[in-house]
């Protein structure tokens, strides 16, 4: 089985805590391939296309907000079975839920300020990371 692709964006709140360092240390301790990096700042219009499946929940507005509310770090990671190992690396949405020793759990405030996402299927992986990567800038 071909490696998988998957897209881990480290937040607006990772970053002004000045945990991207850390959070990428897991990353690759994890066995993953960092394909492509960036720091970005999303305007909210950008966030609005990015978060288009979550537009109709009640969040959207609030999620887009600190989406746009400061820089991000999106990542193409690589491994087998890439998807299920990144989530279950960083740990359930809600860190009080979230299992002692995940990226959410020892570092996140709350549903919405947990520090990193992570795509939840393989076709959301690929569109996802084409919104912030061409073919041509992951590195193989």
């Amino acid at each position: 089985m071909p490696p998988q692709r998957t897209l881990a964006i480290l937040k607006p709140d990772c970053v002004h805590q000045h945990l991207i360092g850390e959070v990428l240390r897991r990353i690759q301790e994890a066995d993953f391939t960092i394909r492509a990096l960036r720091m970005v700042r999303l305007s909210k219009a950008e966030a609005e296309t990015f978060y288009a499946v979550h537009r109709e929940r009640p969040f959207f507005d609030e999620l887009t907000d600190f989406m746009s509310s400061g820089p991000c770090v999106p990542a193409v990671l690589e491994k087998e079975n890439a998807i299920v190992d990144f989530r279950s690396l960083i740990g359930a949405t809600d860190p009080n839920e979230a299992e002692d020793g995940t990226v959410r759990a020892d570092f996140a405030s709350s549903v919405q300020e947990n520090i990193v996402h992570g795509a939840d299927s393989p076709e959301n992986a690929e569109r996802e990371a084409a919104f912030f990567f061409s073919e041509r800038e992951l590195v193989s």
